[in-house]
């Protein structure tokens, strides 16, 4: 998993709007980029309502917003459009950004294990550097984590 100091790789892939987006996209601007395992379930849709919800707060303090998960981009609209996010989600179908961050592994639910997106949150200054990396995120409160 990348950490503070790492250089945010280079990628592309499509957006929710099937726009082509790049590392370019994140050049001279504070950037939470948030990993979260499928659209659509309970906790993906509760940390995306909570970043909306304080969408205001978080880009007045200066940052640009990006959701990424391997979903189609058919599903990254419908998640968007369903809840309305002011923000891109990434569907990082090819697992691009996904492993270039290290967020892929394995996870354990009710008692299975399988391997998956590991739900977590990375903050990337002007210079395309991480600066914050959230591992733990509490998906109802997650604005609170990123402006602590």
């Amino acid at each position: 998993m990348l950490k503070v100091g790492d250089k945010l790789p280079d990628f592309s892939c499509y957006d929710d709007k099937d726009n082509l987006i790049t590392q370019d996209h994140f050049k001279n601007k504070k950037t939470v980029l948030f990993f979260y395992p499928r659209a659509n379930t309970p906790g993906c849709t509760a940390q995306a309502c909570n970043l909306s919800e304080n969408y205001s707060e978080l880009t007045g303090a200066g940052y640009s917003i990006f959701g990424v998960s391997a979903d189609k981009v058919k599903h990254q609209s419908s998640f968007s459009n369903k809840f309305g996010f002011p923000y891109p989600l990434l569907a990082d179908t090819e697992k691009i950004l996904i492993n270039g961050f290290g967020v892929w592994g394995s996870k354990k639910y009710q008692g299975k294990e399988y391997d998956g997106i590991m739900r977590t949150t990375f903050i990337i200054n002007e210079n395309c550097v991480i600066v914050k990396v959230i591992d733990k995120v509490k998906t109802k409160d997650h604005t609170s984590q990123i402006l602590d």
